[in-house]
């Protein structure tokens, strides 16, 4: 499994990098779950980031294709290798097919070989939105390189609350089939990496449990280089 890392900013950008992470993820919690971050904080982020990717979230859409197409491409253009988008507001197959299909069609058109992840939410009965078990399929019929798994609200409560291991080990078998990666996230704690290591997701997401356990605190290197070690046992 990868490590994503959620910094806000370069120093924790920074912070990230020197921990291990696998993957740097621009995003703004001010805004949302997968609130944006402004264009060149992104681009700041990129020159800390070194050799390490760099992922940025364009937010928590409603059904707006045009207007996360035009957000996808200024992520791209800013220098983020995977463009992340949360389907928060989404309750069709249509509407997710049509925003997905427009996103990867801008994104690619500028770069062929950015990544575009697709965002469902564990906790999608009570924000009413799309099922993220319908990604997979969806996903792979618009493009899209990732599909992945966060809570919608910032609560405390976790993935693991929502949904269960036989589930959430279903949608990364499920997305295999169709040939796709996967992600999982929301408040994930270090107790949670034994489950997560039998569901065997390809990326996992993280914030607060690098704060020490407040998203809101700042990002802490040894909790960076702790969690990579955990998920790198065998």
């Amino acid at each position: 499994m990868k490590l994503l890392v959620s910094p806000i900013n370069v120093e924790e950008a920074n912070i990230c990098r020197l921990g291990g992470a696998d993957i740097i993820d621009v995003k703004n919690p001010k805004e949302g779950s997968l609130g944006a971050n402004f264009p060149w904080m992104i681009r700041a982020v990129k020159e800390a980031a070194g050799d390490v990717p760099v992922s940025a979230t364009i937010g928590d859409f409603n059904y707006k294709p045009g207007t996360a197409s035009l957000a996808a491409l200024g992520a791209a253009v800013a220098g983020a290798e995977y463009i992340k988008v949360g389907l928060y507001d989404i309750r069709t197959k249509e509407q997710a097919l049509d925003m997905l299909t427009n996103i990867v069609h801008s994104v690619r058109d500028f770069d062929r070989n950015r990544k575009v992840v697709a965002s469902g939410y564990s906790d999608y009965r009570r924000i009413n939105s799309i099922s993220p078990f319908e990604l997979p399929k969806i996903g792979a019929q618009a493009g899209v390189d990732v599909v992945m798994m966060d809570t919608g609200v910032k609560d405390g409560r976790s993935t693991f609350e929502f949904l269960s291991e036989k589930e959430l080990t279903g949608f990364v078998e499920n997305a295999g089939n169709f040939g796709l990666l996967t992600a999982l996230a929301g408040t994930i704690k270090f107790e949670d990496i034994p489950a997560l290591k039998r569901i065997s997701p390809d990326i996992i997401g993280v914030r607060g449990c690098v704060c020490g356990g407040d998203r809101n605190s700042v990002i802490k290197q040894e909790l960076v280089e702790r969690l990579k070690a955990e998920i790198s046992k065998i």
